[in-house]
């Protein structure tokens, strides 16, 4: 009997040294837009095993929104979160966790569009309309009243409506419920290119200093497992080079994801590959901006110092102190 438990023994051991698997911590990612190209690096990261090789095994998760997934983070149904700069003032506001990188800075992901026989023509036949975004307090609602507050009007002028998923705003825009969309730049090309719609705003023109997209952990995670915290972000900025150095890779993944052809995928890539960061620094003129969103769309009465809502700790080179 002996031996056969240290035969037994011996045996889970070898096929414990066999499985890689089993020795992965597992993490709980979330995106508010499964279909946005700025969450791509997640797929890319994941099929090429970049993830992985940093010792993770990722649960990938989609919402409709930010709103959501701040729902999935405080109910801890979530780790952490590649979500929306602007989603810092639930932070600010005790929602249980810290932004740990600045992963992308102007919006250049992000258009306003409009049909094909609207009237509008440019940014100042606006005002007054309504425009379809996919949450309240996130960035897509934020971005149209920057743009009626530069146009000289008041915050409110465009109207943003949140309505969720990306099908029930065009549904929305095509029945005329509300006027523009607020649109990732591979679905305006395609709908354009169906002649369907047209874009009027570009918004990485209209907000050039700015951190579109952060990844955020949740404190339970960051205290419980920092190391994993470290990991993730040594795999997201890894795959950030990866998709840098592999267009044509990129491009075949990023593809079926954002539901676009080849040819607009490349596009976009072109286009949106400038906005990621390779350090995940938070700068401070692109913070001032941030905090100054918060008090425009009336979630704060006053611009807070962000820098308490945040850490740099985590990032590639930075010293541990764990």
């Amino acid at each position: 009997m002996k031996t056969l438990a240290i035969a037994a023994g011996a045996l889970a051991l070898t096929l414990a040294a066999a499985d890689p698997a089993s020795a992965l911590d597992k993490l709980r990612v979330g995106n508010p837009s499964p279909v946005a190209f700025s969450f791509v690096p997640m797929d890319v990261g994941m099929q090429k095993g970049i993830f992985a090789k940093h010792g993770l095994d990722i649960e990938y998760v989609g919402f409709a929104g930010s709103a959501k997934i701040q729902q999935a983070m405080i109910a801890d149904a979530i780790d952490i979160s590649v979500s929306a700069g602007p989603e810092f003032h639930f932070v600010v506001k005790g929602a249980p966790e810290i932004g740990i990188a600045a992963m992308a800075g102007p919006p250049l992901l992000l258009t306003l569009i409009v049909l094909k026989d609207s009237p509008y023509q440019t940014a100042k036949d606006l005002k007054g309309i309504k425009v379809a975004v996919s949450t309240a307090g996130g960035l897509t609602d934020w971005l149209p009243r920057e743009l009626s507050r530069q146009q000289g009007w008041g915050p409110n002028d465009i109207e943003p409506v949140a309505i969720g998923s990306t099908q029930a705003m065009l549904a929305s825009l095509k029945n005329k419920q509300t006027q523009g969309l607020m649109s990732g730049i591979n679905q305006a090309w395609d709908l354009e290119a169906a002649g369907q719609t047209r874009t009027i705003v570009k918004f990485g023109d209209i907000v050039p200093d700015f951190i579109m997209h952060v990844i955020y952990a949740t404190n339970k995670i960051a205290e419980k497992n920092p190391d994993a915290v470290r990991r993730y972000l040594a795999a997201w900025f890894e795959t950030i080079k990866y998709m840098r150095e592999n267009k044509d890779e990129t491009v075949k993944i990023a593809a079926p994801i954002i539901h676009s052809s080849p040819e607009i995928t490349a596009k976009t890539y072109d286009y949106l590959m400038p906005m990621f960061s390779d350090t995940g620094k938070f700068e401070p003129k692109a913070v001032k901006v941030l905090a100054r969103s918060f008090v425009d769309m009336g979630n704060l009465e006053t611009e807070p110092d962000l820098s308490k809502y945040y850490t740099e700790k985590f990032l590639p080179g930075a010293a541990s102190t764990n």
